[in-house]
């Protein structure tokens, strides 16, 4: 592998070695577009590192190239980006860093090759491909990265606890290229991990929540809390989560351990979705567990009300970890709320209960069906299989109610405003209530859902309440 010349194949590399020429300033490809493509892994960051200044050469570069499209130069931060042909790269000038004990901030010196791979968090990510015309194309590997990409190992260039304590965040990207690779981390690193991971808390909640997004959609994201949880950053950036693990036992009664089954769920729902916010309904859906557990002599364990207080305690999490605080957070309050009641029906399958469902969860049906699917876990196969197979009758009951009647996002046929124009109300609470029967009796099944009948039940519920009908 000392010799890619087969990859590089995007034109600019090669005017880039022409450009190097020219110039007398070395270039070289590095980090993650180097790893993923040796591991034929489709990478779009390609990052550019020379030996010089990054932007100066940059600039100059990009007047050799016929109508490149865009040119940004950041002189403060020693970068540029360039995007030409449909492709965009970051080019910065080697470099060496020193660190502050209460900053991930580095003090940036200019460097060479060897500086600016060295300081690299990981071994298959100082890696450095070279764009000169005198050697294009040869692999510079100055810490073994090959044989770590060959091996699936995760390690630091440096001593671990040097890179992890000097820039903490380090230690979320070590567990999110596991999580996303299938790597193992090397038990030197992941011990350093253990022992640096109260330097966690000089990180800004954002960067940590973005490494952890990137975990939850990697395609086993189980594999990510795990490792979280064993080197012990899960319990310093998201306890809530770490409290649900455990198994109480009163008179030989226990319960299932809620944080291995919440991790089973959560890769049951990736393995049917890349919805990052259907993978957080998966990982809150049992949240409220901690709180709401008791212990009744005559059934055992429960957690009665716990999808309840789950839903509560979502806006405060993602108040907590910066997550978005519209749509995406009002999505997994109503999953959390509602992810007991399909399951709840296969006891219990009328068409009130079904009809009542499909109007709560309205646009997100499908999104629930497949949490609720994804929660029926046990170490007993056929006792899953024959959970599945009742679950999957009452999704086709559901999907029957809701095209006989009519419900997909359903909204009552009588409004507020038609209530008070029939009788001459104003705003009140009589409106709605006139409103809600109205619509029990439609979930109900006691009239169809159509205009007519619930106009006619109107009247009559206004009759009844000594309203007088308004005359036009």
């Amino acid at each position: 592998m000392e010799h890619i010349l087969h990859h590089l194949d995007q034109p600019v590399f090669k005017r880039i070695a022409e450009y190097s020429a020219h110039s007398g300033v070395r270039a070289y490809l590095v980090g993650g577009y180097v790893r993923d493509l040796l591991i034929g892994r489709d990478s779009k960051d390609i990052d550019i590192v020379v030996i010089g200044s990054g932007p100066d050469y940059a600039d100059k570069f990009a007047e050799t190239l016929p109508g490149f499209k865009k040119l940004s130069l950041f002189r403060n931060f020693g970068t540029a980006n360039l995007q030409w042909k449909g492709i965009e790269l970051e080019f910065v000038g080697a470099r060496k860093e020193s660190y502050s004990r209460d900053s991930r901030n580095p003090i940036v010196e200019d460097g060479t090759l060897e500086d600016d791979l060295s300081r690299r968090d990981f071994t298959i990510n100082a890696l450095a491909i070279s764009l000169n015309a005198d050697d294009f194309g040869n692999i510079i590997d100055l810490f073994n990265g090959l044989d770590d990409l060959d091996a699936r190992l995760l390690r630091t260039p440096l001593d671990p606890d040097i890179t992890y304590s000097d820039d903490p965040l380090r230690m979320m990207r070590a567990i999110r290229f596991a999580s996303q690779l299938g790597f193992s981390i090397v038990e030197e690193s992941l011990q350093s991990i253990q022992y640096n991971a109260e330097r966690i808390g000089i990180i800004s909640q954002e960067r940590i929540t973005d490494e952890l997004n990137k975990i939850i959609l990697s395609k086993i994201p189980s594999l990510g809390f795990k490792l979280l949880h064993q080197t012990e950053l899960l319990v310093r950036i998201f306890p809530e989560f770490t409290v649900l693990e455990g198994v109480k036992t009163v008179d030989n009664r226990g319960h299932k351990d809620n944080f291995y089954h919440t991790l089973q769920v959560l890769d049951n729902v990736a393995r049917e979705s890349n919805d990052l916010w259907l993978r957080w309904a998966a990982i809150l859906h049992d949240i409220g567990k901690p709180a709401t557990q008791r212990y009744d002599p005559e059934i055992g364990w429960t957690f009665h009300g716990h999808e309840v207080v789950g839903a509560r305690m979502v806006t405060k999490i993602f108040r907590k970890l910066k997550l978005p605080q519209h749509e995406a957070m009002k999505f997994v309050e109503k999953l959390v709320l509602l992810h007991l009641r399909p399951i709840a029906l296969t006891n219990d399958v009328t068409d009130a209960a079904i009809r009542r469902l499909i109007v709560d969860v309205g646009e997100d049906r499908d999104a629930l069906m497949t949490l609720c699917r994804a929660d029926i876990t046990s170490k007993n196969m056929d006792k899953v299989r024959r959970y599945l197979a009742r679950f999957d009758e009452v999704v086709e009951k559901i999907y029957d109610v809701e095209e006989r009647d009519a419900l997909r996002n359903w909204k009552p046929p009588i409004t507020g405003e038609m209530i008070m124009e029939a009788f001459n109300l104003k705003p009140g609470r009589q409106v709605g209530e006139i409103k809600n029967q109205i619509a029990d009796a439609i979930l109900n099944g006691d009239i169809p859902n159509d205009y007519e009948a619930a106009y006619g039940l109107m009247i009559r519920i206004g009759t009844e309440c000594g309203l007088e009908v308004r005359e036009d």
